[in-house]
């Protein structure tokens, strides 16, 4: 049994293709068609999904939430009450796809053995392998780690609609993440033409802006500070998020706060929370305009803009996209449920040793979100972030670049492999370092070939060639900076597999 799986900042969700052929949600245990990505450490258990949503007011300090941007942050580390230990993010991930692969496998009736797990398409190299490691760490075999845009063109994609060729802009904003993707669609082929994005904005920033607002509202008329009441926060992001909620249907909400005695009601009408969030929302237009040149497309060649993520039901989302493309978002699709659908549709496609299915294949060429290089000498004491791998190149996808060694029998490089688009190092990511062993008696100046490349799931490897004796000096293993050790991986697999998820 192979399933889809869109592991989220808020939201979870599972589907799998049905007897019919088509994707369709799997429910978990509780017939939720979504799972709050909430986990409560209680009596060394985790309790994942709604209970834990709601128990995060009153056993703040056991509650671990939004974890997906602390993906890939290997100094990210709760500590679990009454003990020693600590969850880091890629365990806490790993937890939630305990308990929706656990609730799946008791609706099928069926264990599952492989997985696609979505990402935003603007996470990087670590943010990307923790979230592989995450689906290893529960014994599944992740079968391809896909960007949520394009899970969200193959949930859109079927053959009518791929008989006319389309170009689709996707708006994905989510609970912690934003990427824009364009999208060409015809005969059986999805290629992205492009892809940008911010893996820290979402609805959680919305829900922060409310929360500010009338935290400062409160100490403005009772002259308390809210950040001394741990309750009080908690129950304010709780309403927060109410109100964020409420303003999609409705003109004003007042949110309740109490604290340290004291009872302040603040009135938010939709008005006043498109002001709290302009910044944001600009931010994700000028993102969409950077894609769409990188796409080398205008407004006119787009013929439909799908949205993505429960986040763009914020109805000022719509009608900026309306005002900035001259084209109404389509509601075609349940944004909440979309990319787990799209994922889905991805492990059908993927032959495994026992898949006896006839599924068709959708060609699916999908592109890198970052630029890839190496931190060079350029001249005395002069260090330059040299790119190799331009960002929106086809993946898998491989370049090379020729490097000189800077002395007479030089015995090694230690590379330093970075993401981003800047030449000065300071504006880059280094996402690792790895050390090569050069043969003897090099000269000066003797070239050797860099190669780095993605893999299919936007993974970086590295690879390098002493061109002056035209040898290849074989594949370097990166030592990630932000993810596991394998030793870590093997501790924290064999504790997250005796951890009883509910």
């Amino acid at each position: 049994m192979k399933v889809g799986i869109d592991l989220g900042t808020t939201n979870s969700a599972v589907a799998y293709i049905n007897a019919n052929g088509r994707p369709e949600i799997i429910p978990n245990n509780e017939g939720e068609r979504t799972t709050p990505s909430v986990i409560l450490i209680e009596n060394g258990k985790a309790i994942v999904g709604s209970v834990a949503k709601e128990a995060a007011t009153s056993q703040i300090e056991d509650t671990i939430q939004f974890v997906k941007r602390q993906i890939g942050n290997k100094s990210f580390k709760f500590p679990i009450s009454g003990s020693d230990h600590f969850i880091d993010a890629v365990e806490a991930s790993a937890i939630i796809l305990k308990k929706v692969v656990k609730d799946a496998e008791e609706a099928l009736g069926e264990k599952i053995t492989d997985v696609v797990i979505t990402v935003p398409a603007y996470f990087d190299d670590a943010k990307r392998n923790a979230t592989k490691e995450a689906g290893e760490m529960i014994g599944v075999n992740v079968l391809k780690v896909i960007n949520e845009p394009t899970a969200a063109a193959l949930a859109y994609y079927d053959i009518e609609k791929a008989n006319v060729e389309q170009n689709i802009a996707i708006y994905d904003l989510g609970g912690g993440t934003f990427d824009v993707t364009i999208v060409n669609i015809h005969n059986e082929e999805i290629k992205v033409l492009a892809t940008d994005g911010d893996s820290n904005l979402g609805g959680f920033d919305f829900d922060n802006a409310i929360f500010n607002y009338v935290a400062d509202n409160f100490e403005k008329e009772t002259g308390l500070d809210i950040y001394d009441d741990e309750n009080g926060l908690q129950e304010l992001r709780e309403n927060a998020e109410k109100c964020k909620k409420s303003l999609t249907k409705r003109n004003k909400y007042n949110v309740p706060l109490t604290s340290q005695g004291q009872t302040v009601h603040t009135e938010i009408t939709r008005e006043l929370f498109n002001q709290l969030i302009e910044s944001y929302i600009k931010r994700t237009q000028q993102i969409m305009k950077e894609t769409i040149n990188e796409a080398g497309l205008t407004w006119n060649d787009i013929h439909k803009v799908l949205l993505v993520g429960g986040s763009t039901r914020t109805p000022i989302i719509s009608s900026m996209i309306n005002n900035f493309t001259g084209i109404v978002p389509s509601k075609e699709l349940n944004p909440d449920e979309v990319v787990a659908l799209g994922a889905a549709v991805q492990a059908a496609f993927i032959k495994t040793d026992n898949d006896t299915s006839n599924s068709e294949n959708i060609i699916v060429r999908d592109v890198n979100s970052h630029s890839l290089g190496v931190i060079s000498n350029h001249g005395r004491d002069t260090m330059m972030n040299s790119i190799i791998l331009k960002r929106n190149s086809e993946i898998p996808c491989e370049m090379s670049r020729e490097f000189y060694t800077m002395h007479e029998n030089q015995k090694e490089i230690m590379l330093e492999i970075t993401e981003g688009e800047d030449e000065d190092p300071n504006y880059v990511t280094i996402i690792g370092n790895t050390t090569i062993s050069l043969p003897e008696k090099l000269p000066i100046d003797s070239p050797i070939e860099i190669k780095i490349s993605y893999d299919q799931n936007g993974i970086v490897h590295v690879k390098a060639k002493d061109s002056y004796h035209h040898v290849e000096l074989g594949e370097f293993t990166i030592e990630r900076q932000s993810n596991l050790t394998k030793q870590e991986f093997q501790q924290k697999q064999q504790e997250l597999l005796s951890l009883e998820v509910e």
